[in-house]
C-alpha cells in the first residue's frame, strides 16, 4: 500500500470500532517539541507488541531526537472514496494523504495508520503516505460514463492543506480539477494556506455555489493548541483566514472539533462568537471520540500535560458512553448521551439563535459538472 518516496525521502521538520482499552500505557512518553504524541504504540493488526522501559544503562536512540517527517508513496488505484454513514453530510471523499502532520493527538483518523503497518502514535504524524498521481487518479474517476455528480468532501480523514501541502501541491491540483469541471465541494481544514494560496479557485467556484468550508477550531489558548494540534495553523490565523474567505464570498463554517470534557469544552461559546464575527454563518461540534488505539494514545498525552484534569477528563468522557470511553453506533459516536451530552446540545442551540448560526443550510449546485477532457490530441465531436 506504501513505500519509501525515492525523491523525497526524509524530509525536513515543518512548524495538523469500539474496541476497548480501559488499562494504563506501558510504554514511556515520548515528548518532543512539534510532536503531538507522546507514545508510539503497535498496530492492532500487528502479531507483536512491544513495551518500552528504562534499565538506566543505555539511551535509547528513539527518545534522543525528536523523529523526521518521511514521505511515503500511497499505491492505492482510486482516490475518490464511498460511505454510507447517516453521521455525516457527504457520500464520497478525497483525501490525498494518509497521516497528518499537524500532530492532533485526538484526531480520529490515527488508527487508519494500522492498516499500513504503522503506529497510530508518533507514526501517524511522521510517516506521511500520498498518492502521486491522484490529479490523473481523479480525473479518470469523474470521466467514467457511469459517474453521476454529487458533493465531494475533500480532506476530510486527514488534512488537506497540512504542512507538506505547501511543497507537494497535491491538494491544489485536485481543487484545480474539481473547479474545472465545476463540480461541487465540502472542505474541512485547520489550515491557514487554504486561504493563503487557494483564495483564487475558491472565490471563483464560491460565485456558482460549488463549495463550502468549515474551519475546525477547538480552542483560543495558544498554549493549548500548541500542545494539543502543534502542527496546525494557531487559532488566530485559522480566523483570519476565515474572515478572508467570507470577504472573498466563500461560505464558511466553524467547528468545534472535538469537544473534550474538562479541557476545552468551556470554551464553546467563546470559539462560535470569535467565528460568527469573522465571517462564519453556521457552527458545530463533535465529541471527542477515541476509537482503537486511540483509547490509550489519548490518555496518555492526558497524562503526560495535563495529569491535574486527566481522570475527570475521561469520567465524563465515560459518562457520556455508558460507562465506556468510545462507542461506535451511529448517531451515538459523535454526541454521546446522558446528561452532558444534552447539556452540550443546548449550549450549542443557545449560542446558535444568539448569534444567528444555522439559519440557513447551504445546498451546493450538481447540476453545472462537466467531465473532464480526456488527455487526447483527439479533439471532441461535440
Amino acid at each position: 500500500m506504501y513505500a519509501p518516496d525515492e525523491e523525497f525521502g526524509q524530509l525536513p521538520d515543518v512548524p495538523d470500532d469500539g474496541c476497548q482499552h480501559e488499562a494504563p500505557v506501558l510504554t514511556r512518553p515520548l515528548v518532543f517539541r512539534g510532536r503531538g504524541a507522546v507514545t508510539r504504540p503497535d498496530g492492532r493488526y500487528e502479531s507483536q507488541r512491544r513495551e518500552a522501559f528504562d534499565d538506566g544503562w543505555t539511551e535509547d536512540e528513539e527518545d534522543s531526537a525528536a523523529p523526521r517527517t518521511e514521505l511515503l508513496i500511497d499505491t492505492s488505484k482510486t482516490v475518490i472514496s464511498h460511505n454510507d454513514s447517516p453521521d455525516v453530510g457527504f457520500s464520497q471523499s478525497i483525501n490525498p494523504y494518509r497521516g497528518c502532520e499537524h500532530g492532533c493527538v485526538y484526531c480520529f483518523a490515527r488508527p487508519t495508520h494500522s492498516y499500513l503497518g504503522l503506529s497510530a502514535g508518533l507514526d501517524f504524524e511522521t510517516k506521511i503516505a500520498h498518492k502521486p498521481d491522484a490529479v490523473a487518479q481523479l480525473k479518470r474517476e469523474l470521466a467514467k460514463p457511469g459517474y453521476r455528480c454529487s458533493t465531494i468532501a475533500l480532506g476530510i480523514n486527514t488534512d488537506g492543506w497540512q504542512p507538506i501541502e505547501r511543497k507537494l501541491g497535491l491538494t491544489r491540483g485536485l481543487l484545480a480539477v474539481l473547479a474545472e469541471c465545476r463540480h461541487p465541494v465540502t472542505i474541512v481544514t485547520k489550515s491557514a494556506l487554504i486561504a493563503e494560496r487557494d483564495i483564487d479557485l475558491l472565490a471563483d467556484m464560491a460565485r456558482d455555489n460549488l463549495v463550502t468550508v468549515a474551519f475546525s477550531i477547538t480552542t483560543l489558548d495558544k498554549e493549548l493548541a500548541r500542545t494539543m494540534e502543534p502542527r496546525a495553523a494557531a487559532p488566530h490565523r485559522r480566523l483570519e483566514a476565515m474572515r478572508m474567505l467570507h470577504e472573498a464570498g466563500v461560505p464558511v463554517s466553524v467547528l468545534v472539533a472535538p469537544l473534550i470534557p474538562a479541557l476545552n469544552d468551556h470554551e464553546l461559546e467563546a470559539i462560535c462568537e470569535a467565528a460568527a464575527g469573522a465571517g462564519a454563518h453556521a457552527a458545530g461540534y463533535v465529541l471527542l471520540r477515541l476509537p482503537h488505539e486511540l483509547a490509550d494514545i489519548f490518555p496518555a498525552w492526558l497524562q503526560q500535560h495535563y495529569p491535574d484534569r486527566a481522570a475527570h477528563v475521561m469520567s465524563v468522557l465515560r459518562q457520556m458512553h455508558g460507562g465506556q470511553t468510545y462507542r461506535s453506533e451511529f448517531g451515538k459516536r459523535m454526541r454521546g448521551d446522558g446528561v452532558f451530552a444534552q447539556m452540550y446540545s443546548r449550549r450549542m442551540r443557545l449560542i446558535a439563535e444568539r448569534l444567528g448560526l444555522n439559519q440557513r443550510r447551504v445546498e451546493l449546485d450538481t447540476t453545472l459538472f462537466t467531465p473532464p477532457r480526456p488527455d487526447t490530441p483527439q479533439m471532441s465531436l461535440f
